[in-house]
């Protein structure tokens, strides 16, 4: 498997940044969760110990792109592993991607009151400046960090 280093090291950046946010929110910190709107931001800001738990798993979870990022490093003897990492790299990236770009189209119909989605005027513009394209550039890294599969 031929990896693209400069993507993969921008992915486990992302990555580590994405779950960053992820521990100081579940530490009890507020910066930036206005942001997110919705009913995530109404929840922080008098939280129960079950959304806490909720948020320092999804911190641990993000992680794991992160450690499969790493995995693609490893020089495999294995061919199903390899084809697998390289496999799992694309649909992360596609799906992170896509989320992403999902997200943005109907915050965007949102913000034409083409949809009612209850955000807030400052948090669908940090949504559609921010938060979404974050998504979406996390799927490109994970997308191009694999260049291409070839058996070892």
């Amino acid at each position: 498997m031929l990896v693209n280093r400069g993507w993969l090291i921008l992915g486990i950046i992302w990555t580590v940044l994405f779950a960053g946010m992820s521990f100081y929110w579940a530490m009890g910190g507020m910066l930036g969760v206005r942001s997110l709107g919705g009913a995530i931001y109404e929840m922080s800001l008098y939280p129960e110990p079950s959304f806490v738990r909720i948020v320092w798993l999804t911190g641990f979870v993000k992680l794991l792109g992160a450690l499969l990022l790493l995995l693609l490093l490893v020089s495999w003897k294995n061919a199903v592993i390899a084809k697998a990492l390289y496999y799992l790299a694309k649909l992360a990236g596609v799906f992170l991607f896509m989320y992403g770009f999902l997200n943005f189209i109907t915050i965007s119909m949102s913000a034409f009151a083409m949809l009612d989605m209850d955000l807030e005027a400052h948090a669908t513009f940090w949504r559609l400046v921010f938060w979404e394209p974050f998504w979406m550039i996390g799927g490109i890294c994970y997308f191009f960090s694999v260049k291409k599969y070839r058996s070892v």
